[in-house]
């Protein structure tokens, strides 16, 4: 085989696990991943939601996928700022976290939910502090030192039709804030460390590499304390909104993936095949492939 035919097949076998996977419409996770990134603390800033808006890239609108990059500054034993994290490798603690999508009403506030997905995922604890390679407890990634460790939770959306143009969130609750307050009497609180919750975060990073991000100086949040926001309160505090203003270079790492199903087909003709998904966002083998499924459903 050629190197000219072993580069193209390279090349599909890339686009076809790609599409099995539902087409990427909007990406802002950096590729490769770093240890850790700046992050909106939840506990620490009073805060119970806190989101972004974006457009979309290609024709696909069956959100299938929705992966958001936390950031865990706890540890399974000590504390960050104690600067005596202790963590077992691979130990985590499990979390409910909401995911929400809203459509865009004028003046790009928030508007209609179109849909809400709450799912438990296990966090990593972060590493242990490393004081060979590090200074003030922060644990090493072999290049750099970090507080914080880098996550990603990944939602299953099912298929949710959305516009080019949503605003979406993510929420959880801590011991002080949220839609349901923990309280101080989870067991977590008894111990050294605390609990896991507090410490995470949604990490930011900016850049977007597949899709728009319509304003990159603007973020929405709901947060009890002013001094979370732009504008330092001043818009009102406790409510899901636009954030005008301070938040370039720090927009939340997130990535959706979503399916564009073939439904008849004249779709598949003429190479349309090769962009058209199933409704579980898989690729077709080949034209013949994509016109069974519109025929048959398989």
């Amino acid at each position: 085989m050629t190197k000219l035919l072993l580069a193209i097949f390279a090349t599909l076998l890339m686009v076809g696990s790609a599409i099995s996977q539902g087409q990427v419409i909007y990406n802002s996770i950096p590729t490769p991943a770093a240890g850790n990134y700046p992050s909106m603390a939840f506990e620490a800033t009073s805060t119970s939601e806190f989101g972004d808006r974006v457009k979309f890239a290609g024709p696909a609108r069956n959100l299938l996928t929705v992966t958001q990059t936390m950031s865990s500054w706890g540890c399974q034993n000590g504390s960050w700022f104690a600067g005596d994290c202790s963590t077992t490798p691979g130990a985590s603690f499990s979390h409910p976290i909401t995911l929400k999508i809203y459509s865009v009403v004028a003046g790009n506030q928030p508007d209609a939910v179109l849909g809400t997905f709450t799912q438990t995922f296990s966090i990593p604890f972060r590493p242990s502090a490393d004081p060979l390679h590090c200074t003030d407890g922060r644990w090493y990634d072999g290049t750099a030192c970090f507080n914080g460790y880098a996550t990603n939770i990944t939602f299953n959306t099912g298929g949710l039709l959305v516009p080019d143009n949503v605003i979406y969130s993510i929420s959880y609750n801590t011991s002080d804030y949220g839609a349901a307050p923990i309280g101080y009497a989870a067991p977590c609180h008894s111990t050294s460390a605390g609990c896991g919750y507090d410490s995470l975060n949604v990490a930011l990073t900016g850049p977007t590499t597949v899709g728009i991000n319509p304003a990159p100086d603007d973020a929405y949040l709901s947060s009890l304390w002013g001094g979370a926001y732009c504008d330092g309160g001043s818009g009102g505090v406790g409510t899901f909104r636009l954030d005008a203003g301070c938040w370039t270079g720090f927009k939340p790492n997130t990535r959706f993936a979503a399916a564009y199903p073939a439904t008849n087909g004249e779709q598949c003709k003429k190479d349309g095949w090769v962009g058209r998904t199933r409704a579980d966002g898989t690729a077709f083998k080949n034209q013949g492939d994509c016109v069974s499924y519109t025929q048959n459903g398989k």
